[in-house]
């Protein structure tokens, strides 16, 4: 029986955030970079990276369809019960200011999810940090179920797993057998494991959990970070671009890359891996292969509509 609600709850989806135009890249790095200069070569080059993938971050549009699909599936289950909204941590929708548009729209109870499954102090816990921002600049209180993580959720890791069959398919049967799978995520510092903070682990469990699923024995399976920041500190790794030329070493030259930190196609995949370890790749002369990310498949969607479910739970 649907229940009867006489408020709704809000679902505040956060994702990253990426620039929509090449000239607004000065501002969005120096929103990542907490106005920390950025030098006049990494502005080049990011702007090419940009400028190789079409001029544009494709994130918002992708996070914007995977909230609608949520939604609608939402919908029809809870008619009127939870109303959507969609903030991006460093630009625009800002999270700050779709937090004020829930206070003017009278949101008091909200369940919030990042469109990344795995936690970190360093990642998830700065989006919850930004709504408490917004709570505070608009001076208003809604009460947040926030849902931390969800790397282990079923219908991720089948969804992951089906990635890797795509990727064997991509061969002729009687070859697959030879195809080496990837599965990455994006790097952090190394700091993060000192401080006790559960990404690697996470990511590490992840990891198994679709190889498992998918049936590939551990010598047909590696993993590698990827996507690490321009710092001078060392990040977590092997960074897959190095992770390819060792597994070259070893005379594999059929891989699948199935990046399971990432739940939609943007730079990361489209520029991380298509361009920069493609060409990696295509010098050492190994075929390189990646299916499409996670996007609005429903097996993802419905993961991603169990986890709010489970979280606004507590308002009932």
């Amino acid at each position: 029986m649907t229940p009867t609600v006489s408020s709704p709850v809000g679902v505040l989806v956060m994702a990253y955030g990426g620039p929509n135009s090449l000239d607004e890249i000065p501002g969005y790095l120096a929103d990542i970079r907490e106005g920390r200069p950025t030098t006049p070569a990494v502005l080049e080059e990011i702007t090419n990276n940009y400028r190789q993938i079409g001029g544009q971050s494709p994130l918002l549009e992708f996070s914007t369809r995977q909230m609608a699909c949520v939604a609608e599936r939402m919908e029809e289950v809870y008619p009127g019960r939870y109303r959507f909204y969609l903030g991006m941590r460093h630009w625009s929708p800002w999270i700050e200011d779709v937090v004020g548009q829930m206070l003017d729209d009278g949101i008091r109870q909200a369940v919030s999810i990042v469109l990344a499954p795995h936690y970190s102090a360093l990642s998830i816990a700065k989006y919850h940090a930004k709504i408490a921002d917004g709570l505070e600049m608009y001076r208003g209180d809604i009460d947040f179920s926030h849902v931390t993580d969800y790397h282990t959720a079923d219908g991720l890791i089948q969804a992951l797993a089906n990635r890797v069959q795509m990727g064997l398919e991509r061969w002729p049967e009687a070859e697959r057998e030879k195809a080496h799978v990837i599965l990455s995520a994006h790097s952090l510092p190394v700091r993060i494991i000192a401080m006790g903070d559960p990404y690697d682990d996470q990511m590490q469990e992840t990891a198994r959990l679709v190889a498992e699923r998918a049936g590939l024995p551990d010598e047909r399976w590696s993993w590698s970070y990827q996507s690490a920041g321009r710092s001078p500190e060392p990040w977590l790794g092997p960074q897959l671009p190095e992770h390819i030329t060792a597994l070259a070493g070893q005379d594999i030259r059929d891989i699948i890359s199935i990046p399971v930190g990432f739940v939609s196609d943007h730079v990361e995949i489209l520029y991380d891996i298509d361009i920069q370890a493609q060409a990696v790749a295509s010098e050492l002369g190994v075929r390189l292969e990646r299916p499409p990310a996670l996007n609005d498949d429903p097996l993802f969607i419905n993961a991603l509509a169990e986890e709010i479910e489970r979280a606004a739970a507590k308002f009932e």
